[in-house]
């Protein structure tokens, strides 16, 4: 298993169109491989944007929904996938005493903002075909990780060639457990202590979902 990784801090990001630029400049000995970039939505998109252009690759997008602690929606108990991947920290769940009624309301709130999202960004439209092709994961940066591990193992599902994960940021300890999730990482700044992803942005600004759909219909996917 091969990774590709670079930890030494280069400074902030001026937004995520930035981050991206800077990933695919790490990224481009993969371009002979015909990638297919997989943005993770929302933030993750126009990062994906830079790096699908660079390479020259078809842009895909995987719906992700974080499941938050409820008394910190920050902080990641879980998430799910648009294919029904679901992913639960069973540690994280006892530690905070969540009760099954508790989680049960959560997921059922975020299933129905995931699905929201899901009509909201393919409109119908049928996914890319992922089997045997270099498949590139990107996303804003990295946490908990709970949402890139669970993205990470339904695209494995889809029998991919190789799986890599492409990142402006991810914490240490997450950077370490992310590598038995994917074939190679690459990481710009993996700071031992990370203090929120959105410190490492001088703009870190909210994207919205009609910034999805405007990156997405760039590359030819039918959005809403």
């Amino acid at each position: 298993m091969s990774f590709i990784e670079s930890d030494s801090h280069i400074g902030d990001f001026v937004d995520r169109r930035d981050a991206g630029r800077q990933l695919a400049d790490h990224l481009l000995s993969l371009a002979d491989e015909h990638p297919v970039v997989v943005a993770l939505p929302r933030g993750g998109v126009p990062v994906a944007r830079e790096v699908a252009m660079a390479l020259g690759a078809p842009l895909e997008i995987l719906a992700v929904r974080k499941l938050g602690a409820p008394h910190n929606p920050e902080y990641g108990i879980g998430a799910l996938v648009e294919d029904g991947t679901r992913l639960i920290d069973a540690e994280a769940v006892a530690v905070l005493g969540i009760t099954g009624g508790v989680l049960d309301s959560i997921i059922a709130r975020e299933t129905a903002e995931l699905r929201r999202r899901v009509d909201a960004y393919r409109d119908d439209c049928r996914p890319l075909e992922l089997k045997d092709r270099t498949i590139i994961v990107v996303d804003d940066g990295v946490a908990t990780g709970v949402t890139d591990t669970a993205a990470l193992r339904a695209l494995r599902h889809r029998e991919p060639r190789r799986l890599i994960l492409a990142v402006p940021v991810c914490a240490a300890d997450t950077f370490r457990r992310l590598r038995g999730e994917a074939d190679g990482i690459v990481c710009l700044l993996v700071p031992p202590l990370l203090h929120g992803v959105g410190k490492y942005y001088q703009d870190f600004s909210q994207v919205s979902d009609e910034d999805v759909v405007s990156v997405l219909g760039e590359f030819h996917i039918a959005a809403a």
